[in-house]
């Protein structure tokens, strides 16, 4: 397993990450122990979790992912792992941890009791990304970035990281860092994938001139690329087929991630994967890591079997062809997530 680093930080981490945001609600903790140790023995040095985690969100299983985490984690040497968690934030429509009274600011105090609540659940003395889950840019950002320095200080954070920043939030909060010379954003994870390839058009010249590193999530665009709802397929249990009986939040992500535009590119892309002999995840996945500006990509798995398929883009290098095939596409079909 290849690794990269971390932004301008002194992490490294694999470039495969594994994500975790169903442990303990459609993947019980047994299997996602299974899975944390095949990623481990594949060598996957890196675990992406949150406060709000397993999603969707809801108040009867709130924070039962990191607590899953932190018990696989107690067997496991502490500084062998690089463990990535976030605090809430504004939640956007999101259901919010009841331990924080419906208060969904980024500020000093939030932040504080968000990671002394992380740090119980993961069984850890520190964390080595935190990460702001869904920016407040009605906040300060001097004021988060320096209650992220004291964490630093104190040995409770190692490095800072943003998630679902736009280019105007994640400079300003670098220079915001400059000006105060605190801890800096080294990472931003964002929603990234051959669907989604909007980071391209201006968050990737940021993290290539300010040294930010991309943390692509769903870089499967929910699964879809995988083809399973292809051909007007409903898969039993599958992400989209649950959310499409939730509520409108749920079904308005259904139809971002589910729609001609998307089933129609994925047509394409599985034909492109089947002529280079690989499967539709092991291509997308591969094209993520190929990025210059992506660190590693996150992959998310219910099952053993889902990540093992996964595992296969870290042998990946695809060839010019493949990528200008894969351009192509994305040039006939634009923005298929709107």
């Amino acid at each position: 397993m290849k690794k990269r680093r971390l932004g301008r930080s002194n992490l490294v981490v694999s470039e495969i990450c594994l994500g975790t945001m169903t442990f303990g609600s459609t993947c019980e903790e047994n299997e996602a122990h299974r899975i944390l140790d095949q990623a481990w023995d594949a060598g996957v040095d890196f675990l992406d979790t949150a406060e709000i985690y397993p999603v969707p969100p809801d108040a009867k299983y709130v924070h039962r992912t990191e607590e899953i985490v932190g018990r696989w984690l107690k067997n496991r040497p502490r500084d062998s792992v690089i463990v990535a968690t976030k605090v809430c934030g504004p939640g956007h429509g999101w259901f919010v941890p009841p331990v924080r009274s419906g208060k969904t600011a980024l500020d000093g105090k939030q932040i504080r009791i968000a990671i002394e609540g992380s740090l119980r659940r993961l069984q850890t003395d520190y964390v080595d990304l935190y990460q702001t889950h869904w920016p407040d840019q009605d906040a300060n950002y001097e004021e988060i970035l320096l209650a992220l320095e004291r964490l630093k200080e104190e040995g409770k954070i190692r490095v800072a990281g943003c998630s679902n920043e736009n280019s105007w939030g994640l400079m300003n909060s670098l220079r915001s860092s400059e000006r105060q010379g605190s801890i800096r954003y080294e990472t931003i994870q964002n929603n990234y994938s051959l669907l989604n390839r909007r980071f391209e058009d201006e968050l990737a010249l940021v993290c290539r001139k300010e040294g930010v590193s991309l943390l692509p999530y769903s870089p499967l665009a929910g699964g879809v690329l995988s083809g399973k709802y292809n051909g007007g397929r409903v898969p039993d249990n599958a992400r989209f087929s649950r959310y499409a009986k939730l509520g409108d939040r749920q079904k308005r992500m259904t139809h971002r991630f589910l729609n001609d535009k998307t089933l129609a590119a994925t047509e394409k892309i599985l034909v492109v994967a089947r002529d280079h002999d690989l499967s539709s995840v092991a291509l997308a996945l591969a094209w993520s890591k190929e990025q210059d500006f992506v660190a590693s990509t996150i992959v998310g798995a219910n099952t053993t079997g889902q990540l093992e398929e996964s595992l296969k883009a870290a042998q990946v290098e695809l060839k010019p062809e493949a990528l200008k095939r894969i351009d192509e596409i994305s040039k006939e079909i634009l923005y298929p997530m709107g």
